[in-house]
């Protein structure tokens, strides 16, 4: 299981079966190049391999108007 905090929303979700960072991106609806996703203060590519029992941020970045 994998444990999501979304930001800037301050929402947190819990998914099981994403094994990449892609598939968690499409998951919560983002885009990779609109979004940080972040485990222990590093930052993630969309092709890395996510592990069981992760706790991740993902940062909405970009302009808000």
């Amino acid at each position: 299981m994998i444990t999501v905090r979304l930001e800037p929303e301050n929402r947190e979700l819990t998914f099981e079966r994403v094994r990449t960072v892609m598939q968690l991106l499409h998951k919560v609806e983002r885009k990779p190049g609109r979004a940080l996703v972040i485990r222990e203060g590093q930052l993630l590519t969309p092709d890395l391999n996510l592990r069981d029992n992760d706790i991740v941020v993902v940062r909405d970045v970009g302009s808000r108007g």
